[in-house]
């Protein structure tokens, strides 16, 4: 027996190490399926995906979205892993360098319509899976568009001179006073979920009025009027349940039994719906959380 045992031992001792290999990875999802949700929780696809493509069911990445601001209109670009017209010759470090400081493999300043504003926040462990997952889709042959935006602001130098005054790389960093659900929320929608990038009002240069977090913006927005999500009880979301917020993050359905519209439908439809239960709970238990500020961006439906 004893030698019998010696002799099977190698299958064995790999029998066994697959399977304490598998125990211990139960329920954890794979680096490229995070990486598939983390997709979606960023808000990728509506952004780097046209419209016709997304309605065709196409291949996602490939660019072409038109983000309208007051300095111009900046086309989201092809970010498949294309050789050529997308990311596919970037290295790990240039994508967490991009998301992080906003710069390409080049050194060159992205414009701050790319919101690395936020996502410099996400974890080190989140970026890799993302990149990770992006390298197994679909290569689109599409060269980016170029963005339409006058003179002087489309000086990649100004981009900098703009960082400089408003950009600060920084990571999200748990409150330890606050609960874990909690702080799930707050990384969402701090750095993947990136709210504050519309739901913040901003300065004439841009940058976001800080004193002013999550209260809307007017009518006179670049893409209209965005609602204000603190916890104002009138002018905000202050009087709506937990239950009420789940609901328009995972079905688009407003309190009063209408759904959202614009580009928030989009943000639906191809980010928060495929976010867990939990994710979508701990978002709503932070937003209740930020303080109330009065200012009116108005319900946009």
């Amino acid at each position: 027996m004893l030698m019998g045992a010696a002799k099977n031992g190698p299958a064995i001792a790999i029998s066994l190490g697959l399977l304490f290999a598998c125990a211990a990875t139960r329920g954890e999802p794979s680096r490229t399926e995070r990486g598939r949700y983390l997709l979606y929780a960023g808000g990728c696809i509506s952004c780097h995906t046209d419209v016709a493509t997304l309605k065709a069911k196409g291949p996602i990445l490939g660019g072409g979205r038109a983000i309208k601001t007051p300095f111009g209109v900046f086309y989201g670009p092809n970010i498949s892993p294309h050789q050529v017209h997308g990311i596919g010759r970037w290295r790990e470090a240039d994508f967490i360098r991009a998301l992080r400081e906003g710069r390409s493999p080049k050194g060159r300043h992205y414009f701050p319509s790319f919101p690395y504003t936020s996502f410099t926040r996400i974890s080190t462990r989140d970026l890799k899976a993302l990149f990770a997952y992006i390298m197994t889709l679909e290569p689109v042959a599409r060269p980016s568009r170029p963005h339409a935006v006058a003179f002087p602001f489309n000086l990649r130098m100004l981009a900098g001179f703009w960082k400089w005054l408003y950009f600060r790389p920084t990571r999200y960093r748990p409150d330890p006073a606050r609960t874990k659900r909690w702080n799930r929320g707050a990384y969402l929608v701090r750095a993947l979920v990136h709210c504050s990038e519309c739901h913040t009002p901003r300065g004439p240069l841009g940058g976001v009025r800080r004193g002013a977090y999550l209260s809307g913006v007017g009518k006179g927005g670049p893409i209209g009027s965005v609602p204000n999500i603190t916890s104002d009880p009138k002018a905000g979301i202050g009087k709506w349940s937990l239950a009420d917020i789940f609901d328009v993050l995972k079905l688009g359905l407003l309190p009063d039994g209408d759904f959202i519209g614009a580009e928030m439908a989009d943000v639906v439809e191809h980010g928060t719906s495929h976010l867990t239960d939990a994710d979508l709970n701990a978002i709503a238990i932070y937003l209740k959380s930020v303080p109330p500020i009065g200012l009116r961006g108005g319900l946009r439906k």
